[in-house]
Order: C-alpha cells, then sequence, then structure tokens
C-alpha cells in the first residue's frame, strides 16, 4: 500500500491497513464490486448534477476519500464535470505532511488539480478541537474559486456507515426531525455532494484493496475518547452481533427522516407565505398555528436566516416570549449574529449595528452598494417611481439628519418623516440606516414610503423604480 502506511505501522489503524495490503497481492478486481459502486455514482450523477459543473473534492488522504477521487476521475469524461482537490493540512496529526505528500502523488498520477491549504486549529478552543478543525476546514473548501467562479458544489465522501453514526449521535442529542436526518446527499444551501451515502465502508474497503487504491490512516480515528468514533468501535459493533444490517438499516431510517424533514419544510413554505412580508413574521397569524406547527415556522425562518438551530427548549421560550410579550415590551433576543425583535405585532431578525454616515452620488448605475452593505437597485419603469421626465441622470443619497420633512401624496399636507416612518411602521432600528434619496434639494423618495408627490410618474411616462435592500 505504500510508504505511507509503513510509516503509521505501530498503530491499530496501519495494522489493519498492513492486512489489506496482504491481501491485495493476491486479489484481482471484482468486476462485479466495481459495477455495483460505478453503478451508484452514475446514478447519483445522473440524477444531481447540471451539465459541466465544477466539482471540488474534500481530499483528507484516507480511504472514503481516495476511492471517490478515483472514481470521479473515471467518470469526469462522461459527466463532463470539471475536478479540482482540496486537502486541508490541519497539523493535528505528526503525520500530516506524509497525508499531504499521498493526497498530491495521487492527484498527479489521475491528472487532478490539487489545492492544498494550512490552517491553524486552536487546541484551547471552546468548540474542541475536532469542531474547530472542520469549521476551519469547511471554511477553506466554501471560501475557494476555480478562477474567479467558486464550484458548483463541494464533493465529500461520508458514507454509509458516517450516515448511521450520525443519527446514533443525534438521537443521544435529543434532536429533532431534522438532525435526525442526519447528512443530505444533496445540500443546495452550502452548495454540498455526498455520493457515497449508499455505500458502505466495507466496500470502499473492498474496492481500494482490488485497485490498489494508496491511503492513509489517521491515528485519532482509534480513540475512543471522541464521542464518534466510541460509536464506531464500542457500539456499533455490538449491535452488528445481533442486529447484522444494523448500519445500513439505520441510515435507510435517516433517509425516511429526510423525506419528513422535507414534508416539514414544504409546510413551512406555506405558511410563510400568509406570515412573511420583508423578512418579518406576522405575530397574529402565527397565534393561530398550533404549537408544533408555529414552532416548525419559526425553525424554518431561522435556517433561511443561516441561523444554527437553538434547542427545543430555547425554541418554545422564544416562541412563548414572541407571542406572550406585553404590546409595549421591548423585547430584544441575541441570536447568534442577529438579534430577534418584536414591533407592531410583527417578529424581526437584522443584524445590529451603528449607523454610520452617508453622503453618496448615484449616476445611472443599476445597483448602488450603502457603505452598511445594504443596497440600492435602479430600473426603469412604466407609469410608477420617480419621473424621468426631470432629467433625473444623478441623485444624491444621504441617511436621516433628523427633521426632514416629506409629502407622498398630494392630497394630504407635507409632513414630519418621523410621524411618516411611525405611521408606516417602519421599526426604529431600520429608520436610522434609512438612505434618503434627494433629486437636487428636494427629498425625492423615501423606502417604505415612497416618493414625492410632484416627482412621481404618471401613466404612460418612464419612471425610476427604486428599491431598498437592507444589509
Amino acid at each position: 500500500m505504500g510508504n505511507s502506511k509503513k510509516l503509521l505501522k505501530n498503530s491499530p489503524s496501519a495494522r489493519r491497513a498492513d492486512k489489506l495490503a496482504k491481501q491485495a497481492q493476491s486479489s484481482q478486481p471484482d468486476a462485479k464490486l466495481t459495477h455495483a459502486l460505478v453503478s451508484k455514482l452514475h446514478s447519483f450523477l445522473t440524477q444531481h448534477l447540471s451539465p459541466q459543473p465544477k466539482l471540488l473534492l474534500a481530499l483528507s488522504g484516507g480511504l472514503d476519500s481516495c476511492v471517490l477521487l478515483q472514481l470521479l476521475a473515471e467518470v469526469k469524461h462522461i459527466f463532463h464535470f470539471e475536478l479540482q482537490a482540496m486537502h486541508v493540512h490541519h497539523g493535528l496529526s505528526p503525520h500530516a505532511d506524509i497525508w499531504t505528500s499521498l493526497c498530491e502523488k495521487t492527484c498527479e498520477s489521475l491528472h487532478v488539480p490539487l489545492q492544498v491549504v494550512y490552517v491553524n486549529v486552536d487546541p484551547s478552543s471552546k468548540q474542541g478541537i475536532e469542531a474547530a478543525a472542520r469549521e476551519l476546514r469547511y471554511q477553506a473548501l466554501f471560501n475557494y474559486k476555480f478562477g474567479e467562479v467558486l464550484p458548483d458544489y463541494v464533493v465529500t465522501a461520508h458514507h454509509q456507515d458516517d450516515q448511521a453514526e450520525t443519527l446514533l449521535l443525534q438521537l443521544l442529542r435529543g434532536a429533532g426531525v431534522k438532525g435526525l436526518s442526519s447528512m443530505a446527499a444533496l445540500d443546495e444551501t452550502r452548495r454540498l455532494l455526498r455520493p457515497l451515502l449508499d455505500v458502505s465502508r466495507h466496500a470502499l474497503n473492498e474496492y481500494a484493496v482490488q485497485h490498489q487504491i494508496e491511503w492513509c490512516e489517521d491515528e485519532s480515528n482509534d480513540n475512543t475518547q471522541y464521542e464518534r468514533n466510541f460509536v464506531r468501535h464500542n457500539v456499533m459493533p455490538v449491535l452488528e452481533t445481533h442486529f447484522p444490517s444494523a448500519k445500513s438499516v439505520i441510515a435507510r431510517s435517516a433517509s425516511h427522516l429526510a423525506e419528513a424533514n422535507g414534508l416539514l419544510d414544504t409546510l413551512a413554505t406555506l405558511d410563510a407565505r400568509e406570515l412573511l412580508l420583508n423578512n418579518s413574521l406576522c405575530l397574529q397569524g402565527l397565534s393561530q398555528l398550533d404549537i408544533p406547527r408555529a414552532k416548525n415556522v419559526l425553525r424554518w425562518w431561522f435556517a433561511q436566516n443561516q441561523l444554527a438551530m437553538p434547542n427545543a427548549e430555547h425554541l418554545t421560550e422564544t416562541l412563548q416570549q414572541l407571542l406572550n410579550a406585553r404590546a409595549d415590551a421591548d423585547l430584544s433576543i441575541q441570536l447568534q449574529h442577529l438579534t430577534l425583535k418584536r414591533y407592531q405585532k410583527r417578529a424581526y431578525l437584522y443584524v445590529d449595528k451603528i449607523a454610520e454616515p452617508f453622503d453618496l452620488a448615484w449616476n445611472g448605475e443599476p445597483t448602488l452598494t450603502l457603505p452598511d452593505g445594504g443596497q440600492l437597485h435602479f430600473k426603469q419603469v412604466s407609469g410608477t417611481g420617480l419621473a424621468l421626465k426631470f432629467g433625473m441622470t444623478k441623485l444624491r443619497i444621504t441617511n436621516r439628519d433628523g427633521g426632514e420633512r416629506f409629502k407622498p401624496n398630494s392630497l394630504r399636507p407635507t409632513r414630519t418623516l418621523k410621524h411618516l416612518l411611525q405611521e408606516a411602521n417602519i421599526p426604529p432600528w431600520q429608520r436610522a440606516h434609512l438612505p434618503l434619496i434627494y433629486w437636487q434639494d428636494t427629498l425625492a423618495y423615501v423606502p417604505g414610503i415612497g416618493v414625492a408627490s410632484g416627482l412621481q410618474a404618471g401613466f404612460n411616462e418612464i419612471g425610476l423604480e427604486i428599491i431598498w435592500q437592507d444589509s
């Protein structure tokens, strides 16, 4: 199996690898096994890949990813995808350089471009070394570009055994349906593909031995202080003595739960159509749902905003606070990078930030990015928006200074902008960041309020539609 294994010969993993290496000397490739693996991969890629995608393989140098590298390299001409690999060097193992060398040698032999990324894992991280290393690894993978373009998918070699272990661990953590779904074969949100979830580690082992694929064993995989290793070495073997098909059956349950989770997401999407407006949730409508259904909407909404899922107790408490707080209560809940607030019978998620003063010029571009990360989008329309007949080729954009007056309705008098914003139920924390659009010295447009009455495009007149997208 190569020098990469001989250098690790004192570990139990290396001894297993040496045994497999000896088997390989007398083994011939099993056509049936090869066909089964390739057939499963063909079926998966046919189902999930769009034409000519760019794939980035997470390559650790271990058995699973080395086999997947070989399989993908063999079929890339059939599916016409661009394949690159990335190896993340964590520096946690004394053998890390050996793993990197093996990845470089293997990718070179298969003509697959390899990117090696070196990261420094904080050993004192509160989340633990494993979690900290995983976070850095995924940061590197998801931020990598093929030139100027992100890959369509990051591909990982998680397999059926991993799936079964994940479900057991999630059960022991008291996870709900989403957590028990374990790993998705296709995760569009994160651009993740896992084509081996229906393949056992034993099958990968057999394939690697018969095709004389080299790989390295991570000695930390034998450390049962880690939860996953404990399940793998101490729990699964006991289960399999009584239930030989335990791994495949447990993994199948994860697939059933994934379907159930998909139905819950569909229900939440239907409910959100009636409740959600500009990323704010109608609390009166939410209160009309039964508790499990209301919590399902909250979970979905949090996920849409890239929030890690709160535990069941925290989610229940959050729902109760949103529905039962006094109307005048200043409810504010910090949820990771976002703040959850209640205002005028609606719930809002937003980034709590300091409003910095700005003064910008618009010179006809379709999109203007504001200093706080928000954007203004400009589009020519007919019969609405700012009337372009006034020659509005340049606009001034600034934030509130206080004391502004505005007249969006010709039938009503000019009023203070403060009162108009209150009347429009625009939340206080949005008002400080609100971009005001001036034409010459006239306040021409206020997001959420409208266009000044004397500057509105008439019927069949060309107008300028302006949409503010908060950061």
